[in-house]
């Protein structure tokens, strides 16, 4: 019975050791590859880039104040239509301690000025009236009085600007009232009731009240590579599609490249700016992210090829072309002539590949 399972034993042995042999050699034995064929076809080819930006106003007014002080009231709110010379704000001086005391002084010294100027003017004209006095004093000590009297009422004007910012001889051009100086919509309002105003000067730019823009004339602002931006040029059609606008698809017409590059984590780009067709921007609203499309090259109706069936070395590229498939497949190494890319396919400019051509794909097993 021992020897019987021994030889059992013996025998399975064998037969791994044979049937590991023979899976071995199978598997060594060189198989024919079997590629998929591929046939050149008629293409409209187009090179596209995507510039990525934003929508903004052509031109973005930002409204100052033309005096300092406190806001005393915001007649207007983000998204109101605004014309130009319109109230957006009010504003109460605050009046500078110096300036007033000098401007109540003047005032005090216009009067007794004044009164001065008074009592010389009637005291001529009680010597004239008597046939005391000559014409021509009484017409200058007369002309004295009058001038004493403008200054008086000068003095008091400059002291109501200083002190209240409005000046009693023209109100509504006061510069307490903050108007828009551009027909608009407003964008921004930056600052509340209460808020403290500076106006612009040498030394700072001035509080911002109010961001008023022609939302009828917008423009796409973007940035392009370096590697690119020689291949756009002013005048050429883009492509706009906006984020946030579902199925978007403006036309927009590039207005200005910029001439010097900037520096964007170790990346040159370049600004460009595209103005959009104004009839279809009615639902655009300022700061929109969005992304234009340029079709940099364009090649209609040529023969093209898959691209991954190109094989490219150096400055040239090749194509693998049937020559007969039995008893297996055989390729011809031919040098091809490539024209326009979209990354999918690629034109090809050369005779020796025509529609009929069996290309080289993807080895299928």
């Amino acid at each position: 019975m021992k020897k019987f399972f021994r030889i059992l034993l013996w025998i399975i042995v064998g037969v791994v050791f044979i049937g590991t042999f023979v899976y071995l050699y199978v598997n060594s034995q060189k198989k024919d590859a079997v590629y998929e064929l591929v046939n050149p076809s008629t293409e409209t080819i187009e090179r596209t880039t995507v510039l990525t930006g934003k929508i903004e106003p052509r031109d973005e007014i930002e409204i100052k104040p033309q005096i300092s002080g406190i806001i005393s009231e915001v007649l207007v709110e983000a998204g109101d239509q605004v014309k130009a010379g319109d109230i957006l704000a009010k504003i109460k001086v605050i009046p500078d301690e110096t300036q007033l005391s000098s401007a109540e002084n003047r005032v005090k010294v216009a009067q007794i000025s004044l009164e001065e100027a008074r009592m010389t003017y009637e005291r001529t004209k009680n010597l004239y009236d008597k046939k005391f006095e000559s014409r021509e004093k009484f017409e200058t000590d007369e002309a004295a009085y009058r001038r004493a009297a403008e200054e008086l009422a000068q003095a008091k004007d400059q002291l109501t600007i200083v002190r209240d910012g409005v000046s009693a001889s023209n109100a509504q051009s006061s510069n307490t009232l903050v108007r828009s100086t551009v027909t608009g919509i407003v964008l921004e309002v930056p600052v509340k009731v209460g808020s403290s105003v500076i106006q612009a000067n040498t030394f700072n730019d001035g509080t911002t009240v109010a961001k008023v823009a022609d939302m009828t004339d917008l423009i796409f602002k973007g940035k392009v590579d370096e590697t690119e931006v020689d291949l756009l040029s002013e005048g050429m059609s883009v492509r706009i599609a906006v984020g946030a606008v579902a199925g978007s698809d403006y036309v927009a017409v590039i207005e200005k490249i910029a001439p010097m590059a900037t520096d964007e984590n170790g990346t040159n780009t370049f600004e460009v700016k595209a103005a959009l067709n104004t009839e279809e921007t009615a639902k655009l609203r300022a700061g929109y992210s969005a992304n234009a499309t340029v079709i940099l090259e364009k090649a209609d109706s040529v023969l093209a090829i898959p691209e991954r069936v190109v094989e490219y070395k150096g400055d040239s590229a090749f194509v693998y072309i049937l020559k007969t498939s039995d008893p297996h497949q055989e390729f011809e190494r031919q040098p091809v002539k490539t024209g326009v890319s979209d990354g999918i396919n690629v034109e090809i400019k050369d005779n020796g590949v025509t529609k009929e051509s069996n290309l080289r794909g993807n080895q299928t097993n």
